[in-house]
């Protein structure tokens, strides 16, 4: 379950590799990083749930 908290820091690094390589600023980005991290947060959340469900 621990490894899950790695997903929103992958992601928001692939999103940090994007924007440089297209040449966006980070502040217009803004948005994206919200969004990595409002979806990773929710998985995080109903997975661990399942997993409380289970036991």
């Amino acid at each position: 379950m621990g490894r899950l908290l790695f997903v929103p820091i992958i992601l928001c690094l692939l999103w940090i590799a994007f924007l440089r390589f297209y040449g966006i600023p980070l502040a217009k980005g803004k948005q994206g990083f919200i969004w990595i991290i409002g979806i990773s947060s929710l998985l995080i959340l109903l997975l661990a749930i399942a997993l409380w469900l289970t036991q």
